[in-house]
């Protein structure tokens, strides 16, 4: 498969339309729909339906659609890298990240770089710490941020100095809102919209004392923006990080668990990672922020 096809082939995808496609390319329709046929042939796989006036992607184009925008993605990142002249400091850096506060300190690092290098840009991926360590190890992501347990061999790492404690956002009307703290047994009876990184880790079910079995998981999320509006309408309560959703003139309130239960930060790179010149900058005034 060449580059050059697998970008005809996400072109098409994004376009729905094989007319489109080629015009936001500059080939010709006849050119795009030959290299589209001669790469199912060469994959021995049907990519497209097509219809009069729309294609749509099968199962199969689905998944090579996947990985074809991580295979150009790193060929960008690739060319970016190598396009800059040795005294110049621009560029891009690329971060994956779990939804916390402590993304405060990077963005405290980033501005700084920003002020001093302002050509730098910056391209942050949210997600779990599944999603970010996937970015990482697939060579799309520079940085990442972990929140919680976290297998760090694989990894060079700076701990940051705080953790994000572990709840339950809920209405503020909620016989639970009444409580300082959320007991284990204070779950068992209630739909819980349950964040997908609290369940896949260790430390909630240790806390849970073999009681997750118990809970009525009715949702599970990975980011806790849309599930907040899911709360305030009154479907379940959300087990979530502190200080992700502002409940401040809302409908809404957080109560930690009790006994607490807390997610170290852990900002990560590959090991023997080369850096970009960026990246270095960017990698050395995050060691400033955290006294290193």
């Amino acid at each position: 498969m060449e580059l050059r096809v697998l970008r005809y082939f996400l072109a098409v995808a994004r376009e729905q339309n094989i007319t489109r496609a080629a015009e936001s390319l500059h080939v010709t329709q006849p050119t795009l729909s030959k290299q589209l046929m001669d790469l199912e042939e060469e994959l021995g796989q049907k990519l497209f339906v097509r219809g009069k006036r729309k294609v749509t992607l099968t199962e199969a184009g689905e998944f090579l659609r996947r990985r074809a925008q991580e295979i150009a993605e790193l060929a960008d990142k690739t060319e970016e890298a190598f396009r800059k002249t040795d005294g110049e400091i621009s560029g891009d850096i690329w971060i994956a990240c779990g939804e916390t506060e402590g993304m405060r300190i990077l963005v405290r690092a980033m501005k700084k770089l920003h002020e001093r290098f302002p050509d730098v840009r910056f391209h942050l991926y949210s997600g779990n710490d599944a999603d970010v360590a996937d970015r990482l190890d697939k060579g799309l992501a520079d940085f990442g941020l972990f929140v919680g347990t976290a297998d760090l061999d694989k990894y060079d790492h700076l701990g940051l100095p705080f953790s994000d404690t572990w709840g339950l956002l809920l209405r503020k009307d909620h016989p639970l809102a009444a409580k300082a703290g959320i007991e284990r047994d204070d779950l068992k009876e209630i739909p819980l919209l349950c964040s997908r990184q609290a369940l896949e880790q260790n430390e909630f079910s240790g806390w849970l004392g073999g009681n997750a079995g118990k809970l009525h998981i009715l949702s599970t999320h990975n980011l806790v923006r849309n599930t907040a509006i899911m709360v305030e309408e009154g479907l379940g309560c959300a087990v979530s990080l502190d200080r992700l959703v502002n409940t401040q003139g809302t409908t809404l309130v957080f109560r930690p668990f009790s006994p607490p239960l807390k997610a170290d930060l852990v900002i990560v790179w590959k090991k023997y990672q080369v850096f970009s010149r960026p990246a270095e900058k960017f990698l050395a005034l995050l060691q400033e922020e955290l006294g290193g």
